[in-house]
């Protein structure tokens, strides 16, 4: 417990500079671009579009009401946490220089990254809240726990992307088998489909249970847009799975990370 306090204290504790890492990276994103942070809006607003066309309107496969606002509403949750596992894979060897002349706290660079990350999520979770305000009035006295929830889910992330940024440094191999794994993952999640809606989920009962549970990023998807799409309260299991799958990614990124610290230099 005292390493993890000591792990995500130092946040506060060196603030400053990793403010001037967060504000190096939210630059660096966007450096050269005339819109900004407009092009990272419009990367789950163009998916939406793209899903909605095909699923929706083409094959008719959904029936779902307010699909437009299922689909965003879940793919905000994946761009997030993909990207930043992504950037978390090689925030150590893209600051390998800084590393290596400076001693300092370096979860912080893997939390700016993430940070970076965030500035996106908190925007479109603003705007998902704005729609279903306007499209769902029977989630009027429910959207706004998509608030404490999506800071449970940020925790999530924060914990998962040390874990992996931590490992990449001494097991290259990381970052690959991420890539190769997040397509895969992405259909796996009910993003586009319901869980219940797949043909056979009563025959394979197991099988969906696996899905349901088994999956990290299943939960916090269910539990978030049941109060923006669904107008309804969370399951109680999908909070407390989403409380306890947080609590420990951030214990198990701490443990990885003060395991392999000392190696980052040499690793490097």
């Amino acid at each position: 417990m005292s390493t993890t306090l000591a792990v995500y204290g130092d946040l506060l504790r060196y603030r400053e500079l990793f403010a001037s890492l967060f504000r190096r990276d939210l630059n660096a994103k966007y450096k050269g671009s005339a819109l900004g942070l407009a092009w990272s809006l419009a990367n789950p607003l163009a998916l939406m579009g793209i899903y909605f066309l095909v699923f929706a309107v083409l094959w008719q496969v959904s029936n779902l009401d307010h699909y437009a606002l299922y689909l965003l509403a879940g793919l905000v949750m994946w761009i997030f946490f993909s990207t930043s596992l992504q950037a978390a894979s090689r925030s150590m060897i893209d600051y390998a220089e800084l590393i290596k002349k400076v001693r300092f706290p370096r979860q912080l660079v893997a939390f700016s990254v993430v940070a970076a990350q965030l500035v996106t999520f908190g925007v479109m979770l603003v705007i998902l809240i704005v729609v279903s305000l306007i499209t769902v009035p029977g989630a009027r006295g429910t959207v706004w726990l998509s608030i404490p929830l999506a800071a449970l889910f940020a925790g999530l992330v924060f914990g998962v992307a040390l874990i992996i940024a931590s490992a990449n440094v001494v097991f290259r191999d990381v970052e690959h088998i991420l890539a190769a794994a997040l397509l895969p993952w992405f259909f796996l999640t009910p993003i586009l489909y319901r869980l219940e809606s797949i043909p056979g989920f009563q025959r394979h009962h197991a099988a969906a249970e696996i899905l349901r549970w088994g999956n990290p990023v299943t939960p916090p998807v269910y539990a978030i847009r049941d109060t923006i799409w669904g107008g309804t309260l969370p399951r109680a299991a999908d909070v407390i799975y989403l409380v306890v799958a947080a609590i420990v990614a951030l214990a198990l990124g701490a443990f990885v990370f003060t395991r392999v610290d000392d190696r980052i230099p040499v690793e490097l």
